[in-house]
């Protein structure tokens, strides 16, 4: 067995839980009548439209297919018309390519649609593709390229994680993936660990989820290959690095990644599709998503058609827009907030938050008094305000050496800056000032 870099435990922050929805059952919404889908909801090269308007689609049709390795095909999540090819502001404000489908209210499924044969890895992997499967913690990063095997001179791969930290705020919807898809998460994590010839599994679950933790447990006796480890709950508890630490005792390389410590990590709710796609073959076309914060009138976790514009979900389950400070997608701490109500769900949604001015509370940006916060409380080591001042000074060189680029961009260093200062976001432009420069 190859020697890997030990890690000590990350402790991280205390966030106040917030897990309100924590028993509210998976409810269904009056779907929309028009979907409008963007075509690449991924990191990676964007997928390429196969719809054109006028085009008759079903749910699970594919309408824009994967153009490399690094790519994830996208499909309908209603059955019904192709109205538009059109461009949206993403949330980035990059323009983002989308087909606007017009629902018939049926429903229908492709006719095409069938459980893949999968017999190893190099089949698990195409079937994984092929669903359009993306990191559904919110990462979007394709989770096919997560089950290769490791290039030459590798290690190689021995562990699967299992990520039901689900240490932000709010947010539950893993929870329910746990207590509502756990036959379906059983099947995907063996289905894992079979085919891609994984030793052992560790799911990591916060201990404020003492359900989810029973369940597990019944579902993975003691002294099987796949151990149930309650973690304690701090932030960011979720974050990759973070959880293969204090999962299995492995250092992530600085600047590599988590194959480079033998370990695969895949989202519970991830893993759990994988476990239904195999078994029925409907592609990724919906979403769990909880709904929460002060002006949301009927909190709770939904299950969603991709594309469902976001205004229709808050109507559908009562809001009150006038008392909404900030709308975010996902969660408080690494969400992203919304210019308009009118943004489509997204496959890597999991949260959608509509916070009053109470919840978010108003704070003077103060300067800078050197407390060193920040730097204390960073999971990944790094500097923020030597980092900042590289930034001021445009020193390029400084801001690598100073592994900007490792920033997971988590907000634990805003959230104990005393001053209130925007850490997280000079951290983000340090990141964006190396990368237009050709670094990384």
């Amino acid at each position: 067995m190859p020697t890997f870099i030990s890690a000590p435990r990350v402790r991280g922050i205390s966030v106040p839980h917030r897990k309100h929805t924590d028993d509210s059952a998976t409810a269904a919404i009056t779907p929309p009548g028009e979907v409008v889908i963007p075509l690449s909801m991924h990191i990676g090269r964007p997928a390429e439209a196969l719809v054109k308007p006028g085009d008759r689609v079903f749910v699970g049709t594919l309408i824009a297919k994967a153009t490399g390795f690094i790519s994830a095909n996208t499909h309908s999540s209603v059955s019904g018309t192709v109205k538009a090819l059109r461009e949206i502001t993403a949330s980035d404000g990059s323009a983002a390519a989308c087909a606007v489908i017009e629902s018939d209210g049926l429903f229908e499924p492709d006719p095409g649609i069938r459980p893949p044969a999968v017999t190893d890895r190099q089949s698990l992997m195409d079937a994984v593709q092929a669903s359009g499967l993306v990191g559904l913690g919110g990462a979007g990063f394709p989770t096919h390229v997560k089950l290769a095997a490791p290039a030459e001179g590798k290690p190689p791969l021995d562990i699967l994680v299992i990520n039901a930290a689900e240490c932000e705020p709010y947010i539950t919807s893993d929870n329910r993936t746990m207590l509502e898809d756990w036959e379906d998460l059983k099947a995907g994590i063996e289905a894992v660990m079979r085919h891609c010839g994984l030793r052992r599994a560790v799911i990591g679950i916060e201990r404020n989820k003492p359900r989810a933790i029973e369940k597990m447990r019944e579902l993975f006796p003691e002294k099987g290959d796949v151990e149930v480890l309650p973690l304690r709950c701090s932030y960011p508890q979720g974050a990759e690095k973070v959880l293969i630490a204090n999962a299995t005792g492995r250092a992530v390389p600085m600047g590599g990644l988590p194959a480079d410590a033998g370990v695969v990590v895949l989202n519970v709710t991830s893993a759990a599709f994988i476990g239904s796609y195999l078994r029925t073959g409907t592609p990724l076309v919906s979403k769990r998503v909880t709904v929460d914060g002060g002006a949301v009138l009927n909190p709770g976790n939904y299950r969603v058609p991709i594309g469902t514009p976001i205004s229709h979900l808050l109507s559908e389950v009562g809001w009150e827009p006038e008392r909404a400070e900030k709308l975010l997608m996902g969660g408080p701490m690494m969400g992203t907030a919304l210019y308009t109500a009118d943004y489509p769900l997204l496959k890597n949604n999991n949260a959608i938050l509509a916070l009053t001015s109470e919840e978010l509370g108003v704070y003077r940006i103060d300067p800078c008094i050197r407390c060193g916060r920040c730097a204390d409380n960073c999971p990944m080591g790094l500097s923020p305000v030597e980092i900042a001042l590289a930034l001021e000074q445009k020193d390029l060189t400084r801001m690598r050496n100073l592994f900007a680029m490792n920033c997971i961009e988590c907000g634990s260093c805003s959230f104990v800056c005393p001053a209130k200062r925007p850490v997280t976001q000079t951290m983000r432009l340090a990141k964006g000032s190396i990368r237009k420069a050709g670094g990384r």
